[in-house]
């Protein structure tokens, strides 16, 4: 009886000596444990899926370095001519697209903010038409174009304002949502209409944002114009995708530093435009 009349203390000390098999540490463990595992069994099927061998790993480097070796020196060939233009191609597409894109996803920013539209069940299906925009790529508009309106620049302008218009939409709409209440409240206190209030109340905060990111995009549209001529919409791509297909490596090579060089010089620009518009960190 006296042995089942132990002292808290004495409790206490004799369950510091008991060793917790199963107690929260144990647990942790096991699970970090039987994660890793799953983690290891994921990758390993994974590399077995995509046939990944050190053999065709190797081969491939191999052919790699040969690529590589060709490319030395950098040659503009006989038809550099065709390249500027092709560079020059890209650039416009990029520019017409992310301009449409950025012209069109203004109003429909109003539309998809709450502070804006006040109908929940407008401004969700609109906010889900974005996302379904959102998630086709401007490769997939590029192919879709190409077979709507044929080959050439057109089809790579289309593709890029329709994969832009969504994100640009959504990226407005969450601007015009954080913009300052207090100019907006005055206006519509001094009797002004809903139209006032979006013109002199909001759109002066949230401009420079918008434009900043107009910028940005156009910036990344250049990169992907180069993309978008390999499946016939115009641009240098095309002009890579030809080369490529007769062995042309040091002529590949030298469309290759043109466009890091004018991607360069746009991201320095836009940059500077940016911090202008937007103000430093």
């Amino acid at each position: 009886m006296s042995a089942l009349r132990m002292a808290p203390a004495e409790i206490a000390a004799w369950q510091a000596r008991v060793p917790r098999a199963f107690g929260p540490s144990s647990r942790g463990r096991a699970l970090r444990v039987l994660g890793g595992v799953a983690f290891l069994a994921w990758l390993i099927g994974t590399l077995w899926w995509f046939d990944v061998s050190p053999r065709r790993m190797w081969n491939g480097l191999e052919g790699l370095l040969v690529i590589t070796r060709l490319m030395i020196p950098p040659s503009p060939g006989e038809q550099w001519v065709e390249i500027l233009q092709g560079l020059a191609e890209s650039l416009a597409m990029a520019f017409l697209g992310t301009f449409i894109a950025a012209l069109i996803a203004v109003p429909l920013g109003f539309l998809g903010a709450n502070n804006v539209v006040t109908n929940t069940l407008f401004r969700f299906s609109l906010r889900r038409v974005f996302d379904g925009f959102r998630g086709v790529d401007q490769l997939i508009w590029a192919l879709a174009y190409v077979r709507a309106v044929g080959l050439g620049p057109l089809a790579g302008v289309l593709a890029i304002a329709t994969a832009d218009i969504a994100v640009l939409a959504k990226l407005y709409a969450e601007a015009i949502e954080n913009a300052e209440k207090k100019q907006a409240e005055g206006i519509a206190a001094a009797g002004g209409s809903p139209t006032l209030i979006m013109r002199f109340g909001i759109l002066p905060q949230v401009a420079p944002i918008m434009l900043g990111h107009a910028l940005y995009f156009f910036e990344s549209n250049t990169r992907s114009a180069t993309i978008l001529g390999v499946v016939g919409a115009g641009g240098i791509g095309l002009q890579i995708a030809e080369r490529i297909r007769v062995r042309h490596w040091d002529e590949v090579a030298f469309i290759i530093i043109l466009m890091v060089l004018m991607v360069a010089a746009i991201d320095w620009l836009s940059g500077k435009l940016r911090r202008r518009l937007i103000g430093a960190r």
